[in-house]
């Protein structure tokens, strides 16, 4: 008998980090081009990532869905959409509303936003309650300085052990902080809701965003898994092609990360 080979619903979409230094509508040129079912966009410094308005055209002309929407978390973003936390968050939400967009990717706080920190819990359930967005909170990792562990964010830079309903799974982040990948997907269980698929090799403190494969992180079997529980979230390749020396390169990445995860996201009986 002929084994069937089953396939989530889940589907695989383009971060528009990972075309940079290009920018947010060659993320959804490629994105059409290469067969990605969606893109996150990733709320940043090109004016075209904050602009709703766009965005939307660019969807319509290449026929990819957003999928994600990335609310501006970054130290280099913190002007983007305005300083005030919460009202980034309103307007990730606002602006995944419009574009159909299921989720709403947010880090934690940093520790001197005090009271952004300490109402992040609560505040995010409030807005749980008036919406079916899914804000899913991503581990990140601590930084070194003089050799120590400085841990940046607030209540942590791991979201798993806290009561956040649903989480974003980082690979690279993963690999930066030396932690067991798969052991933080079972943990989570129907808690992961979303992955940033990407590689790391844990050797330096650099987030690497590798191409899945390139590093030392279970990419394959996290997909594995997911293949298995009928993970029915979004899979989004967040890698790092600046180093591409040419377009060529860049487009053969984005291909190689989406073959990947197309090949173990799916699962035989």
């Amino acid at each position: 008998m002929t084994d069937v080979i089953r396939v989530p619903n889940a589907k695989i979409a383009l971060s528009t980090a990972s075309v940079y230094p290009e920018r947010t509508p060659d993320a959804f040129e490629l994105a059409g081009r290469l067969g990605y079912d969606g893109v996150e966009i990733m709320v940043g410094a090109d004016p075209v990532s904050q602009d709703i308005d766009v965005i939307e055209r660019l969807s319509d002309h290449y026929e990819v869905p957003v999928l994600a929407i990335h609310a501006p978390c970054l130290l280099v973003t913190q002007r983007v959409w305005g300083r005030d936390p919460w009202a980034k968050l309103v307007k990730a939400q606002q602006a995944a509303e419009r574009l159909g967009a299921t989720t709403v990717v947010v880090h934690p706080p940093f520790r001197w936003q005090r009271d952004y920190a300490r109402d992040f819990e609560i505040g995010l359930a409030r807005m749980r309650d008036e919406t079916d967005v899914v804000f899913a909170v991503e581990n990140m990792f601590p930084l070194k300085a003089r050799g120590k562990a400085v841990v940046p964010y607030s209540p942590d830079w791991n979201p798993i052990d806290y009561d956040f309903p649903n989480v974003t799974l980082d690979l690279s982040h993963t690999a930066v902080s030396r932690s067991d990948a798969m052991e933080m997907a079972v943990k989570l269980g129907d808690r992961l809701a979303h992955l940033h698929l990407a590689d790391g090799t844990g050797v330096t403190n650099l987030d690497e965003h590798l191409v899945p494969g390139r590093g030392n992180q279970p990419c394959a079997a996290i997909l594995e898994r997911l293949a298995t529980t009928g993970f029915t979230g979004n899979v989004v390749l967040e890698i790092n092609t600046r180093k591409a020396v040419s377009r060529t390169e860049r487009i053969d990445d984005l291909a190689e990360a989406l073959a990947f995860a197309r090949l173990h996201l799916a699962t035989s009986p």
